[in-house]
């Protein structure tokens, strides 16, 4: 496409999304405003706000907007465009107009872009989103962990985690009974510097968001780190390390403002068995068999999930690290007694990741009691419950290869990278907080706050020609006003660590292995209700930064991406 044929088509989708005499008026480009609609979508959302504006009123703001102003825009090795040409032409013309006030042109520009931005908060906690393209028709199986995939857990359960850790640790460290359990302390998705004690939050580029591990005082700064998979360093990847973290957190505050030497190596092994305990002896599984309703979570819409696929032919299969006894009773307080009816292939206790990656663990069957059998397995049979094994048998026994089968789980790394990059299943990342964080995207202090950043960090990029002092203190004042709208944005999601997502404007290192390791991603299982089985998820196109944002999905902020659910069988 030739340049200028591009232009015109740059042109055509900004007279599609503004008011065109608005634009012409202001010259504001059409990635500036970041406020702009599909009409589709909703017709009312991007177009309101054009509502009494015209040339005239444009006009009448003559005073935020100078005529002249427009010549100051463009400047050519520190001249104006205007007088370079008179330059080369060899004719000179003296100036009577009057001199610009900068100061006041720039908060003219300011006030006309605030009163500009709009804000569109149509995400839906039920979206599913897309890293590639999915098309559920060429699905024939569907396979699900068990813990926070199946059944989801509330968050009472990470304080009686945190709890019964804390009493194992009292025994050493008297002094952390006083420290109770935080919630949303943590996040899903932080480094811990084993050697250093340091909780930290890394986005895509290795850059960090550190907080000392002290709870009262979290101090952030960015520095580069150059190994993050060494033995130095321990990412939490799962929900279940939430606790893990806050103890932690607690631990270390306890040395620190006691003024106690310790070393932070010998801390996190402590608190690391301390955890372990609660999983390996089976507390965990004990609290909740005794209050199921209490811990689990939505149970009927996971009945709702498995009927529909089973009803409509899809073959279906478990494999958790759970054991049997505790998977059983879950299952049948949320789908039934009859629940085994609905998977061809259940697997328990079978210790992800090594299942996808080692070939030893022979399968061994359970009775209906659970006790071990020791016939050998030729088949894996529906109705039989199957502990151990690995994935090459499995492959051999079901048959089941590449993208028509798709698993579901919560740990990026236990559940899907082997899955994804080695054999070629689909695979989906269930993030229980996605529907906390779009709670918060849709809010409209945090819509506002974050659409006015943008523009206002525009505004500042397009302003920074402006060296003379006074309008250096305003682009001063635009920097302060910055600062603390990325305070305020983050602070909405989590006072000391922000978004599990993004670090300002990057994505988190998580985020990126969420891109990595899962082709779909979503809050829970239900979210599948909402879509047809038969329905094809297509990625969003996001523009490189040498790119300028042509196409409609990227004019708008928040509009686009948000299925119609209301014209699909959901359960909510």
């Amino acid at each position: 496409m030739s340049r200028r044929r591009l232009g015109n088509l740059g042109r055509a989708l900004w007279q599609k999304s503004c008011n065109t005499s608005l634009c012409a008026g202001l010259k504001i480009p059409a990635f500036a405003c970041g406020s702009f609609a599909s009409a589709q979508n909703d017709p009312k959302c991007c177009k309101e706000r054009h509502n009494n504006i015209s040339p005239t009123n444009v006009a009448a703001n003559s005073h935020s907007v100078p005529p002249a102003a427009t010549s100051h825009r463009h400047h050519v090795g520190g001249k104006l465009r205007g007088e370079e040409s008179l330059a080369k032409s060899g004719r000179a013309f003296s100036s009577t107009a009057p001199q610009i006030d900068h100061k006041t042109y720039l908060w003219g520009r300011y006030t006309e872009m605030k009163r500009l931005v709009h804000v569109c908060n149509l995400l839906n906690p039920s979206t599913i989103y897309a890293n590639n393209e999915v098309n559920l028709e060429e699905v024939d199986i569907y396979g699900f962990d068990y813990d926070y995939t199946l059944a989801l857990y509330s968050d009472s359960l990470n304080e009686m985690i945190y709890n019964k850790a804390r009493q194992f640790l009292i025994e050493h460290y008297k002094g952390i009974k006083k420290y109770n359990y935080i919630p949303n302390f943590a996040a899903r998705g932080l480094h811990y510097d084993i050697q250093k004690g340091l909780l930290m939050k890394i986005d895509a580029f290795h850059y960090i968001q550190m907080g000392t591990i002290n709870v009262c005082t979290i101090v952030e700064l960015f520095c580069f780190l150059f190994d993050l998979q060494g033995p130095k360093m321990k990412q939490f990847m799962d929900i279940f390390s939430i606790p893990e973290m806050t103890l932690l957190a607690a631990a270390n505050d306890y040395f620190i403002s006691s003024d106690i030497e310790y070393d932070p190596v010998h801390l996190y092994k402590d608190v690391s068995d301390a955890i372990g305990m609660v999983h390996i002896k089976g507390y965990m599984y004990k609290w909740i068999m005794q209050d199921l309703e209490k811990y689990i979570l939505r149970g009927d819409e996971t009945y709702a999930v498995l009927h529909r696929l089973a009803s409509n032919g899809k073959k279906l299969f478990l494999i958790t690290n759970s054991p049997f006894s505790f998977v059983d009773k879950g299952m049948k307080y949320m789908v039934g007694k009859d629940w085994r009816d609905f998977f061809d292939v259940v697997i328990v206790q079978a210790d992800k990741p090594h299942f996808f990656n080692d070939c030893m663990k022979p399968f061994r069957r359970l009775d209906s009691n659970g006790d071990l059998q020791w016939d050998k397995i030729m088949n894996l049979d529906k109705g039989q419950i199957y502990k151990q094994g690995n994935l090459v048998d499995f492959l051999k026994l079901t048959g089941w290869r590449g993208s028509k089968v798709f698993y579901f789980g919560d740990h990026l790394y236990s559940d899907l990278a082997d899955l994804m990059l080695r054999h070629g299943w689909r695979t989906g990342a269930i993030v229980p907080e996605l529907e906390v964080e779009t709670k918060v995207v849709n809010t409209e202090q945090y819509a506002r706050s974050l659409t006015w950043l943008q523009a206002l960090t525009g505004l500042l990029e397009r302003m920074q020609m402006y060296r003379d002092p006074e309008s250096k203190k305003v682009l001063q004042d635009w920097l302060k006003e910055r600062e603390e709208l990325r305070a305020i944005t983050k602070n909405l999601f989590n006072p000391q660590f922000g978004s599990i997502f993004r670090t300002c404007h990057n994505p988190t290192y998580f985020s990126r292995r969420l891109c990595r390791f899962s082709d779909l991603y979503m809050a829970s299982i239900s979210c599948l209700l909402n879509y047809d089985l038969s329905y094809t998820f297509y990625p969003r196109r996001t523009p490189l930064q040498h790119e300028a944002p042509l196409w409609m999905d990227q004019l708008c902020t928040g509009c686009m991406k948000t299925p119609f659910l209301e014209d699909m069988a959901h359960i909510r």
